[in-house]
């Protein structure tokens, strides 16, 4: 089965450069590094540092891994990371997080799963572990791991119902690349069986990172100075919102009657759909603001009803000047987003019916009435108008949801003893 893979992303490889060509008309990022992506590094100047190898695949996985990535650097502090990921942004949004640790960290896009290139990503880094975030399980990647002893630590781990009958169905070569995970490090008792089920055997549960992430004190700076620019004015925030979530919202918007003067933030999860976005709300008739825009000492218009969150590595920020914010990928079925960050900042927060990505901690969330489950676009916009119209309420709310978040803290050290059984230090 891994061979007729193997074979299939060879085959797939043209069509694979064509489509990252024409992404890159919207995100230049994506028509760089090219040779770290087929796994040509050239010459490097050799580091005396033993390296530990992290793939987040992108800005979502690489936030998440903030607080594991610190923390590994002080636990093996002769170490360097090489940190991969797979889309511009993600590389960005690490560029950004960890230029603190200059030489100690070093990026690269992971190479395609050809067999080849993971192999000669391995031999040119050397890494001494390899550990995953989240979700990313790749045959060829794992099959190389294990040939040159490398041992493979999924960390973070989540695995739908879903996902498990998709990996299911690809029978053999799921359930040996499973075999070849050496330990896995999940988020929840049911993300652990079902990983058992793929056929993994040392696996342990930790929790969620994201609930370890420490928020920046320039982000709340950010987040403040944006405040100010709004003014007082009641913000609802529709944060990561995906392709037709944002329709639904604007519509529901319409028939709606929020606040007087609230303003309504979005935050697309794709900046390569801000455009589209910004397009889609004139459309709707509202006077529309974009973030970018924004200078230092602006204030956004009395009149500006929608601002558009078009700036990367601010999400925090986009947090922290809300009043409650709903997060999105969940009124239509995508699964979710992670619902911690703003929980994490006292926010009170709305969430679509579509979790399955993040089912656990959502239920938690609402079980301790920091969160609240919205049927459709309809529904948050009456949950919002109630919550914005009654401040007492609103704080509540918003001091439940943090004690939620601060209630699941310590998953990153639990996953530091679990890896130093693999590499001791």
């Amino acid at each position: 089965m891994r061979l007729l893979y193997t074979f299939a992303w060879w085959l797939a490889l043209p069509l694979v450069l064509a489509r990252l060509w024409l992404r890159g008309r919207q995100e230049p990022g994506y028509r760089q590094h090219w040779g770290e992506r087929l796994g040509f590094y050239g010459r490097q100047l050799e580091s005396k540092m033993p390296t530990l190898w992290l793939h987040a695949v992108s800005v979502g996985e690489t936030r998440a891994a903030e607080p594991l990535i610190d923390a590994l650097l002080a636990a093996w502090p002769d170490c360097r990371i090489v940190l991969t990921h797979m889309t511009p942004t993600g590389r960005a949004t690490g560029k950004s997080l960890f230029a603190k640790h200059g030489a100690r960290l070093v990026q690269s896009y992971l190479p395609y799963d050809t067999g080849a290139m993971p192999a000669s990503f391995i031999r040119h880094f050397a890494p001494r572990i390899c550990i995953l975030m989240e979700t990313e399980v790749w045959p060829n990647l794992i099959h190389q791991c294990n040939r040159h002893g490398v041992p493979v630590v999924l960390a973070n781990a989540r695995l739908s119902q879903r996902s498990l009958g998709k990996a299911q169905r690809l029978g053999k070569l799921i359930a040996d690349a499973a075999r070849g995970i050496t330990l896995v490090a999940a988020q929840t008792q049911d993300d652990a069986e079902r990983v058992r089920q793929l056929g993994v055997q040392d696996v342990v549960v930790t929790g969620s990172i994201k609930f370890d992430v420490v928020v920046p004190e320039a982000a709340l700076a950010t987040g403040a100075a944006l405040r100010a620019a709004i003014g007082q004015r009641p913000v609802l925030l529709c944060a990561s919102t995906r392709e037709g979530e944002e329709q639904l919202i604007l519509e529901a918007l319409a028939r709606a009657s929020l606040p007087p003067g609230a303003l309504l933030l979005i935050v697309p999860r794709h900046p390569q759909r801000f455009d589209e976005v910004e397009k889609m709300v004139a459309a709707h008739g509202l006077a529309v603001q974009r973030r970018s825009g924004l200078t230092q000492d602006d204030a956004v218009a009395a009149g500006t009803q929608v601002l558009l969150g078009d700036s990367m590595g601010e999400m925090f920020a986009y947090y922290a000047a809300c009043d409650c914010a709903f997060v999105g990928g969940s009124l239509l079925p995508l699964g979710g987003q992670n619902l911690i960050e703003p929980a994490a900042l006292g926010k009170p927060v709305l969430i679509g019916p579509h979790t399955f990505n993040f089912a656990l901690v959502t239920e938690q969330a609402i079980a301790a009435g920091g969160a609240a489950l919205v049927a459709d676009a309809d529904a948050l916009m009456a949950q919002a108008l109630a919550l914005l119209q009654d401040p007492a309420r609103l704080a509540a709310m918003g001091q439940k949801a943090l004690a939620f978040a601060a209630q699941h803290r310590g998953a990153t050290p639990r996953t530091i003893a679990a890896i130093k059984t693999l590499l001791p230090v």
